[in-house]
């Protein structure tokens, strides 16, 4: 993939990449600064100044592309877009303040009263409970099925289907869809694929081969480089037909981005307010520039850990898209280029050796979050999803024997003499 920066005109500076990781590196500081920072500067500030009244309000009506306040956007948190845009091929990325801002303020600009999304329940908790619980407010429905069962899918579409939603690799599941076989139903029935992507960076699948139409992300994780900061953000790929969507089919075809991510810059995000700070967006920027070498070591460590404890008599059962033994191997060999991320569970025999387990750790930090530059180790069943029912657990797969383990940086081998004394000790 080549990555290119355009020169407008208007001193900006022109850069041509071949690389993923040089393509991070040279993208987004698209105006010279008057100080010769090598780095984009923190634009801490609120509004922008304009030399007259013509200038400010061709601004404001979209007739220039200038800043004219940070909640619209900000020159460091567009730095970070264009960041975003080089590593994920995207043709425009919005950067907001986290991950569930990301998914909100997607499906708001989607969704509509008497419309429905066609989802899998094994999901993130948050993201479970924005469509089970907060949605239907709006008077929008959830269909959750099985989203590797293809007839399924298909018999839950109808006209006003909104969207499909499934992650990339469920959290804390580790099931794999095989989504350019579910791109093909939806193609063909004019529904958006949206998908969120946290689980594997850009260096590691290609949204837009597998037939994604807009991409999800919690830039919290690898991208924060050590859990720095909250962020999330949109990628739209460019390809989806919305011409034909029932709600953003009317809207003139604005020139530089799709009617998505118009109605999504122009109002949603807009009104909602979920706007990525600068400071966050300064942090993020830099944790883009090591992604690459972070991913690398830290999804090869989780695939060393669970082979090896894929053969641990303590350890009922490993789960990692990448072991022979899943069932979800082929289609993520497929999907994925090297190790399909950092995040890997374990089954024990019980939910208290679960905690027995993680209290015996010293290493390994008890914590939520993933792709932190520490190991952390979570219980999912008591912690994301402890406020849920039992009969709500049942429907999202939630299993009280599993811990969730999101590999760091550390040495294997001290990871490894860790969870040694800590299946010694059950």
């Amino acid at each position: 993939m080549n990555y290119t920066s355009e020169n407008n005109g208007e001193g900006e500076c022109e850069c041509t990449a071949s690389s993923f990781q040089t393509g991070i590196i040279t993208a987004g500081h698209t105006r010279a600064d008057v100080y010769g920072a090598i780095n984009m500067p923190i634009y801490r500030n609120a509004a922008f100044e304009f030399a007259d009244s013509q200038a400010i309000a061709a601004a404001f009506q979209h007739r220039r592309d200038l800043h004219t306040y940070s909640r619209i956007s900000n020159p460091t948190v567009a730095n970070f877009e264009e960041k975003i845009k080089s590593a994920s091929g995207a043709e425009n990325v919005i950067a907001l303040a986290s991950g569930m801002a990301a998914i909100s303020n997607t499906f708001f600009c989607l969704a509509y009263a008497g419309g429905n999304i066609v989802s899998s329940p094994h999901l993130f908790g948050n993201t479970f409970s924005f469509l089970k619980s907060t949605l239907p407010d709006f008077g929008v429905e959830t269909r959750f099925v099985d989203v590797n069962n293809l007839e399924e899918i298909n018999a839950a579409i109808d006209g006003n289907t909104c969207a499909f939603f499934a992650e990339i690799i469920t959290n804390p599941h580790m099931e794999v869809a095989n989504l350019p076989e579910i791109s093909k139903i939806l193609r063909a029935r004019n529904v958006p694929m949206i998908i969120d992507s946290t689980i594997v960076p850009w260096c590691g699948f290609d949204a837009k081969e597998a037939g994604v139409d807009i991409e999800v992300v919690s830039t919290t994780k690898y991208i924060s480089a050590g859990a720095t900061s909250i962020g999330g953000a949109i990628i739209d790929h460019g390809v989806c037909n919305w011409k034909a969507n029932k709600k953003l089919g009317l809207l003139p075809k604005p020139k530089g981005m799709s009617r998505f991510m118009f109605k999504l810059r122009s109002e949603i995000a807009r009104n909602v307010g979920a706007c990525m700070a600068p400071d966050t967006a300064y942090l993020q920027s830099l944790g883009m520039e090591s992604l690459q070498l972070r991913y690398e070591r830290m999804s090869r460590t989780a695939y060393d850990l669970a082979l090896y404890l894929s053969g641990h008599p303590k350890v009922l059962k490993a789960n990692y898209p990448k072991l022979d033994n899943s069932p979800y191997k082929a289609v993520s060999d497929r999907l994925f280029t090297g190790n399909p991320g950092a995040m890997f569970t374990i089954n024990l025999s019980s939910k208290d050796a679960c905690y027995k387990f993680m209290d015996t750790l010293t290493v390994i930090r008890r914590a939520t979050n993933l792709f932190d530059n520490k190991t952390l180790v979570i219980h999912p069943e008591s912690t994301i999803y402890g406020t849920f029912t039992a009969e709500i657990k049942k429907i999202m797969g939630i299993e009280d024997n599993l811990i969730r383990i999101s590999a760091g940086l550390e040495d294997w081998e001290d990871l490894k003499s860790d969870i040694d004394n800590g299946l010694a000790a059950l």
